[in-house]
């Protein structure tokens, strides 16, 4: 089933090491087939305020998403990130095509 990595970065310090960060973390992502499908962009706000940036990466399996987060490429370049910034991080399963809001009541 797919994953999602989701990150909700704030107070994010833009400099050398974001930056290498930023040039480094697609060839962490590669090897798992995990890609971006939502990555800076300015959201509309319909309802409430949502402070901080949104980042989402799919995965094709949880086992993938886990093993992009732990493998030593990543985790060597996550201090880039985590030390210039606040934010949370989450892995959750996504849902099929045909699911539907009742599916959670059962």
């Amino acid at each position: 089933m797919t994953h999602y990595a989701i990150a909700n970065l704030s107070n994010v310090r833009m400099g050398a090491e974001i930056v290498e960060y930023l040039e480094r973390i697609d060839a962490t992502l590669a090897p798992y087939d995990g890609h971006f499908i939502v990555h800076g962009n300015q959201p509309e706000h319909l309802e409430g305020e949502w402070p901080g940036t949104l980042i989402v990466i799919e995965f094709p399996s949880y086992e993938q998403a886990r093993g992009w987060y732990d493998s030593p490429a990543y985790q060597e370049i996550l201090p880039l990130r985590t030390g210039n910034s606040d934010g949370v991080t989450m892995l959750i399963e996504g849902v099929d095509r045909d699911h539907v809001a009742t599916d959670v009541l059962g």
